[in-house]
């Protein structure tokens, strides 16, 4: 009983503390739909990849540890508790990411432009992976938002700015940046 008090407790204070740092502007963007939302994967422990990373094996990679698990699922509250409308969810292929979009949204598909270049083993795809995801952004078309959830390089690679384990940042199309929530606790 006491245990889920508690679990009742921090569900609610996660909730609070999304809605903290959101402006009344942030939110009623999101709320018009036809946004563009970075999201950077929940925390993970560490910097880069090991050296004995594979792309098709989770247990290679740097991955979520259980706080990066609960800000996944913040996020994903904050974007059901305030009735956000999503068009699809697109993660990068790294484990991180994707679990990052399974434990917020559920359901995603993955989409390569949103890979780490961050490791020199991949660096030389940052131009490439830019100019696609720029080509299908500037295709995407809906009412709704559009969600991806990548990492710090490719943020900063397309908005120019830094980015915290499990920020979300908003942006309209053409990249300007209408907010940021910070979803640490």
């Amino acid at each position: 009983m006491i245990k889920k008090i508690l679990t009742i407790s921090f569900i609610i204070s996660l909730n609070f503390n999304l809605n903290v740092f959101s402006d009344e502007h942030i939110l009623n963007s999101l709320k018009e739909g036809k946004k563009i939302v970075f999201i950077r994967h929940a925390i993970a422990p560490g910097n880069g990849d090991p050296n004995n990373f594979d792309i098709n094996d989770c247990n290679t990679q740097r991955n979520l540890d259980k706080n990066g698990i609960e800000q996944a699922k913040k996020i994903g509250l904050f974007f059901q508790n305030n009735k956000i409308k999503v068009d699809k969810v697109l993660s990068s292929a790294w484990c991180r990411c994707k679990d990052t979009a399974k434990y917020a949204f559920h359901n995603f598909e993955t989409l390569n432009a949103l890979n780490s270049f961050y490791d020199e083993r991949f660096a030389a795809n940052e131009a490439k992976q830019i100019k696609d995801l720029k080509n299908y952004i500037k295709n995407w078309n809906s009412d709704k938002n559009l969600v991806l959830i990548t990492h710090f390089v490719v943020i900063s690679s397309i908005l120019n700015i830094g980015s915290s384990s499990g920020e979300i940042i908003i942006s309209d199309k053409n990249f300007n940046i209408i907010g940021r929530i910070n979803t640490k606790y």
